[in-house]
This record gives structure tokens, sequence and C-alpha cells, in this order.
């Protein structure tokens, strides 16, 4: 074989492993999603541009105040929401906005606004796969509150918003605590 066709063969097969690699690592390990809308104002901000990783919940459950992207349907868009049920835990939210967990108040510091029920009427108990999230800027986010988003099923959960990447000025982990 002449040294230009070992060279093709060798630039072809580099690039094949270069995106064979990137498929993997966006399909199983990380991918960046952009937040639209204000549901998770202050915490996150219209336009700003996260990592979402997708490997941590293979080997350990989402938590309490966890961020998580999950699709939402009809409208095929990623949500991004926080943790605030979970599996076999009761939630109930009085109409002063005090959220309980199994009967007792959910010591919480990420809810901006007035929390209220919205269409939310007595206590959910979840599945054994469900969580129940909201978003921190509770006036305006849909989410577990409203019958259109609901309890979310463990099998959607994309994964967990862990990195910030822009704007440059607010890069950073996300954390849930």
């Amino acid at each position: 074989m002449s040294d230009k066709i070992k060279g093709l063969v060798s630039n072809i097969l580099y690039i094949a492993f270069v995106l064979l690699f990137s498929f993997l690592i966006v399909r199983y390990v990380g991918q960046r999603t952009e937040v639209i809308g204000s549901s998770m104002v202050p915490t996150l901000e219209d336009g700003d541009q996260l990592i979402t990783d997708k490997i941590s919940y293979r080997f350990r459950e989402p938590e309490r105040f966890d961020i998580i992207v999950f699709p939402h349907q009809p409208m095929n868009e990623f949500y991004i929401k926080r943790i605030i049920g979970l599996p076999g835990e009761t939630v109930e939210i009085e109409e002063d906005g005090t959220i309980y967990i199994n009967g007792e108040v959910l010591p919480e510091e990420y809810g901006y606004g007035e929390t209220t029920p919205q269409e939310l009427t007595g206590e959910v108990v979840l599945g054994d796969d469900e969580y129940f999230v909201l978003g921190d800027n509770r006036e305006i986010s849909l989410d577990s509150r409203y019958a259109e988003v609901g309890n979310i099923p463990r099998s959607i959960i994309i994964g967990r918003a862990w990195l910030r990447l822009y704007p440059f000025s607010e890069f950073g982990l996300l954390t849930g605590k």
C-alpha cells in the first residue's frame, strides 16, 4: 500500500473513532441542555447552557433537591425542574404555600415567589418509581402541581443538571443541596 493510501485510511479510522466516541458520550454520559423560560429563576436563567449528567443515576437514585431534566410531550421539549417528593412519599401543598412531605414541613430554600397548590388538590401519594417536581420560580412554573406534567416516572428522567457552561460569569457546578 502506498503512503497516501495508508494516510487516508488512518485519517478515516481516526475520524470514525472520534465520531463513535462523541456519539457514546452524548448518548450515555452527558448532553448539552439549554434552559428555556424562567421556571427555574433565580437558580437558572433563560438561555443558560447546561451539561446534563446522564450516567450517575445508573449507579444511584435521584435525590431530593436534585435538578433533573426530562422530556415533556406533546411539545417534544425538555423540562428542567427540582425534585421535591421521592418515591413512596406523600406530598401536600397548603394554600399558604407550605409543602408537606409525609405530613412534615419540607425545609427548603429554593422556592421563589408564592408557592400555591395550583391544580393540586389534597395529598399526592407517589408510586414506587415516581417523583414530584417543582420549578424554583413557583409562581410561573408548569410542574407536578399540574395534570399536564404530573408525577415524573423514573424511566423518563434523562439525568441531573450538573454543570452550567454559559453564561461564563455563572460557570460552575449545580448542586441540589
